[in-house]
This record gives structure tokens, sequence and C-alpha cells, in this order.
């Protein structure tokens, strides 16, 4: 059976030209033969996903769906909370832990009837931008294997890529849903901070995460996105605001809009093919009606340096309660609580952990304070006031997602700077709590897939959305990788 993009599972399902059963059991079959070499996938519950599509169909058959989702399998990123499935955040600290409780977003995506297939890889505790820094197996990019899928979310990525899932839920700090989506040839969406509840999800930097879904199209994703967002009580940065149905007001009718070109984004480092690509998707744009305009966001270059004073210190705090009492194992005879919390953490925490935990802990420090931390939340600030006189010209900005298509495996795991510097155009719609979206739009001379960035302004998912789906129409790409046919 040919896998089918949510769109048209919803009107087959509908239709009852195909079951919930027949889908899920396709996603198990694709897991079971290809994820072995691809290592997209900590856990999965076939038994439990199977009964679930079954009970999906039954609703189906008494005219009682929950949702259009209804019996549409899906994955979920290790950070967010299952209370029937492991999550441990792809780190040693947390193996074989199984939560009390669901994540709000798995939540709503059980009260609309989706198929929970099983949780996937990821950089421990999303740190990392390779999904390298997992504590359990890499994870590959279904485009070369000898490429990362990206991350911190590319084993959600990978397996909506390899066509082992409808979607996938990842979480995004700083473009670890947007950037492994532009390296797997998906479509992946950060939405406004507050729009979707983080009750549940594992914190890395609470300011700045947010969970978004990643799918193989615009309609896919727009669809998982109107059935997660929401107000949630228990999330204090929960924003109680309408929620589009976003999936049934896509609209391919751009004309008058104005488009962004931030001078500070097409400057040394960006590749020929992905510079190239995004100058002829502007064209594109261009005769479709949209007026472009160069638009300047000065404090990019300072970009880099603010996200990792802020999310390494909010990281340190939020990581401190991994000491080996409450959560996962803990490691060796330990005489004195100083012993056990030095040997646990030391032990069963990765290196990129680590080096960020102190990191967090020295920008937080007495004498370093003001310096740092408190002089980049400052910084912060002006991110927010570039986008804000920018939003005052323009409806939404275009960008690369990433400056390069997928690095190959090992090429900069020791150079954490090079790492780093490689989110250098997704990190600011996280500081300033911006939706952002990365779509397809072509590849390199290597065959690699090249995603464009769209940010808009605050709880305007709608407008980003509308521009992806107005370019994947126009475009028509083909997005199944061929390395996984042979």
């Amino acid at each position: 059976m040919e896998m089918f993009d949510i769109k048209d599972a919803i009107e087959l399902l509908s239709e009852k030209k195909i079951s919930s059963v027949e889908l899920t059991k396709n996603c198990l079959e694709k897991i079971s033969s290809i994820d072995q070499k691809l290592g997209s996938m900590l856990y999965v519950d076939g038994k439990k996903a199977l009964e679930d599509a079954k009970a999906s169909d039954e609703r189906r058959k008494s005219q009682s769906v929950l949702s259009d989702i209804d019996g549409i399998p899906v994955t979920l990123k290790d950070m967010i909370l299952t209370k029937d499935m492991p999550t441990t955040a792809s780190s040693r600290i947390l193996e074989g832990y199984i939560p009390p409780y669901d994540a709000t977003v798995v939540l709503k995506l059980k009260q609309a009837g989706a198929v929970i297939l099983g949780k996937t890889n990821q950089d421990e505790f999303a740190m990392g931008g390779s999904n390298e820094n997992s504590s359990y197996k890499p994870c590959f990019n279904p485009w070369d294997l000898t490429r990362t899928p990206g991350g911190s979310s590319g084993g959600s990525a990978a397996s909506v890529s390899a066509e082992m899932c409808f979607s996938s839920l990842g979480t995004d700090t700083g473009g670890s849903i947007r950037q492994p989506a532009a390296y797997c040839g998906a479509v992946g969406l950060k939405p406004t901070y507050g729009r979707v509840s983080r009750f549940g999800i594992i914190a890395f930097a609470s300011s700045l995460d947010q969970v978004g879904p990643i799918s193989k199209s615009v309609t896919g994703t727009a669809a998982i996105l109107s059935h997660i967002s929401g107000f949630d009580i228990n999330d204090s940065t929960s924003r109680n605001c309408s929620v589009p149905v976003f999936h049934k007001e896509l609209s391919r009718n751009l004309k008058g809009k104005k488009i962004g070109v931030p001078e500070e984004y097409f400057c040394d480092g960006i590749d020929v093919a992905v510079k190239k690509s995004i100058f002829s998707i502007i064209d594109l744009l261009k005769k479709s009606g949209c007026e472009i305009e160069n638009i300047s966001l000065p404090h990019t270059k300072y970009a880099v340096p603010t996200y990792y004073i802020i999310a390494t210190a909010e990281a340190s705090s939020n990581l401190s309660r991994y000491d080996g009492i409450r959560f996962g194992p803990r490691v060796g005879d330990e005489k004195s609580l100083l012993e056990l919390y030095e040997r646990t953490r030391g032990e069963l925490f990765g290196k990129e952990v680590k080096r960020r935990i102190a990191l967090g802990t020295h920008v937080l420090s007495a004498g370093y304070y003001d310096a740092y931390y408190l002089r980049a939340q400052k910084v912060r600030r002006l991110f927010a006031n570039d986008f804000k006189a920018a939003f005052s010209k323009v409806d939404l900005i275009i960008s690369p997602t990433a400056p390069t298509t997928a690095f190959r495996i090992g090429e900069k795991i020791d150079d954490p700077i090079a790492m780093y510097l490689n989110d250098v155009y997704t990190i600011s719609a996280n500081l300033a709590g911006l939706p952002a979206i990365s779509v397809p739009i072509g590849f390199d001379e290597a065959n690699l897939p090249i995603g464009a960035q769209l940010t808009g302004r605050p709880f305007h998912e709608q407008e980003i959305l509308n521009c992806a789906f107005h370019i994947e129409g126009e475009l028509n790409l083909n997005l199944s990788p061929a390395s996984l046919k042979s």
C-alpha cells in the first residue's frame, strides 16, 4: 500500500476506502523494515497502536468520529510526557522513566482520536542540532544515510520523511523543529510562544520552548496544529485566544502580501544552492502578486551568543531536578548526598548536556550574572523591537531555514561553535516568541532537500501557513526519499 499524506488519509478514511488499522499496520511495517538502519524511533507500542486504530474504525462505523484526524497514526518526540510509554529525553539519566500523566498535547491528540505509534529519537534533552547527542543510538537522514537528519527533533523529522507516520510532534527551542524539517524535506512549524501548551513537556529553556508539528505537507502540519493549539490552565504561559481551524482556512491567494527579505540573512556562510533556491522562491512570490521589500534586522549578529546565554542559563536551572533521587537511575554506592549528585549527573548526563549546564551555571553565577545573563535579556528585547519595526512594513519574512543542506554525521560534532552557528536563521524567532515555518523548496546538487523559513507576526500562523501552502502548490515537489527504497 502506498503511503498517503494526512489530507489524503482523512479523505479515504471518511469515504471508508481505507481503515485506520490498515494505515497503522502500514506504518508499523515501515518502522520494522526501515528503522533498523534509520534509527528514528526509541520506543514503539504496536499492540496499543493497533487497539487504538481498531477503536477508531469502530467509531467510524457507528458515525461517532472524534475529529477529522481520528485514526491518523502519529509519533511523538521523547521530550513529551506519555503515561503509557517511556519518556527519557534520549538521556540515560531518565532511562526507563514512565511518567504518571500525559502532556496536554498528548491528551489533545488522544481526544481527537489520533493513533500514537511511539516515541522518536532526539538530541539529549533537546540539546543539539544533529541528533548525534542521543544517549541511545544515532539517527540518520532518510535522503542520505551518511548525513544528519538535523536536531534536536531529528527522529521526528526522519520518521515523517521516511513515511513511517503521518505526522510527528517535535519541540523547538532554537530551531529544533524547523531545521530537521528542512534537512529531511518536511514541513515543520514552531507556533507563537503561548499558542500550544507546554504542560508535560520536559523543559530545556522555558522561555523559548514550544511544541509544534512536522508533516509531509502544509495541510498535514496545519491539521495537527489545529488540534494541539489552545489555552491550558496548567500552563501559565498559555495564551487564551481564539484558535483558527488552520487546515480548513488555507488559501493560496497572496496578492498584495508584503514579504520582507532581511539583508542580514544573506551574508557569508550561506550555501550557493540554498541562496539560489531562496531567491527563486522570492521571484515566484513576486510573480504571484506579492510585494517584495528589503528589510533590516540589525541585531541578527547577536542572536547566537544571546540565545546560548539565555538557553543554557535556563537549562542549568531546569536540569537541576535530575539528581538521582526523583527520576531515573542512580549511580554507585554513594556515601553522601554530594557524591550521589556528582556520580549520577557526571556519568549519566552526556557531554553536550554537561557543557551547557556548565555554561549556564557560569553565566548565572555571582560576578557574571550582570555581565552575561542580564545583558543578554536586554539584547533579547532588541530582537523583539527589530521584528516589530519590520512587521510595520511587511506581513511576513522569508529567509533560509539553515545556511546549508544536511551535513555529514561527525562533521561538526567536535566543533560546538560551528554546530551552534548553524542555528543562525532560526533562533531569532524563539527569542522574539514568533511563529515560523520551514517548507521544502528544492534540492541541492546532491539531491538533499532545501527549506525556506517564513516568519510571521505573533499568533498569525495562518498567514505563514497560507504562504507555505502557495509555495508547496506551485512547486509540487516529490518528497519521497529514494535512499530507503532500495
